[in-house]
């Protein structure tokens, strides 16, 4: 690995190829193997931001060994799916982690969040999506949007919904985020010329089928301009909002 970026160096200094193809070569290179985990070291280059920490099924030995390689690149860390534990052997090591226990996120800010212009809405059909609401959100945020929320304003109660009209209309990208049978999308679809996205979430009663009644709700809405990430994948929404805001 070394070689390679020593003869894309050479290459430049010798006027062979320009800073431009320099930044496209090492937008690929490199990552660092760990033998469980090759951390991808360039991801922010190429991709806007780092690697993310999905911490469920990792021990954590294997976490605080990922923290520690991608501590030294001076990005902001997010790792999510992190229950207490996790987030107490973090603590000792980083004192400046943050823990989100509704989200089960942790953040280490490395560097200062620049913020985007436009905002982002997240809604919740009911106070048992907030989890996946906050996953959404902290993720949002550390990729430096402004992120406002309204929870627990469903179509069993939709003029609940229906008093926040301005801050629908006045957000730039929206997310849904819904269980049961996932109707929440579809309303609010009908009502903003600004993309949504939606995430179903495996609230809800055995038909529900954990989370597949409320993506199916959502894959076939009549209303256009939704999109749908998986079951409970407030990361994935999160993310995919902050690319559209930027």
């Amino acid at each position: 690995m070394r070689e390679k970026i020593e003869k894309i160096l050479k290459d430049f200094k010798s006027g062979k190829i320009e800073i431009t193809e320099v930044l496209d070569k090492l937008k690929f290179l490199p990552f660092e193997d760990l033998g469980f985990a090759k951390i991808d070291t360039h991801r922010s280059l190429r991709k806007g931001f780092p690697e993310t920490i999905f911490c469920q099924g990792k021990t954590i030995s294997q976490i605080l060994k990922i923290l520690e390689v991608m501590s030294k690149h001076n990005h902001n860390i997010l790792g999510t799916r992190a229950d207490r534990k996790v987030y107490d052997a973090v603590r000792k090591v980083y004192e400046d982690v943050e823990y989100n226990e509704t989200a089960k996120t942790f953040v280490i800010k490395k560097e200062k969040v620049k913020l985007k212009k436009g905002k982002i809405l997240i809604l919740t059909a009911g106070t048992s999506d907030i989890p996946v609401a906050e996953e959404a959100a902290v993720t949002a945020q550390i990729m430096g949007n402004k992120v406002d929320k309204l929870y627990d304003v469903g179509v069993a109660g939709v003029h609940r919904l229906l008093t926040h009209k301005e801050k629908i209309l006045k957000a730039n990208v929206i997310i849904v985020v819904a269980g049961m049978e996932g109707a929440l999308a579809s309303v609010v679809g009908g009502l903003t010329s600004k993309p949504v996205i939606a995430v179903p979430t495996s609230v809800g009663y055995g038909a529900s089928f954990k989370g597949i009644a409320p993506l199916l709700t959502m894959l076939n809405s009549c209303s256009p301009g939704i999109v749908v990430v998986n079951i409970d994948n407030g990361f994935g929404a999160g993310y995919f909002a902050s690319l559209i805001n930027k």
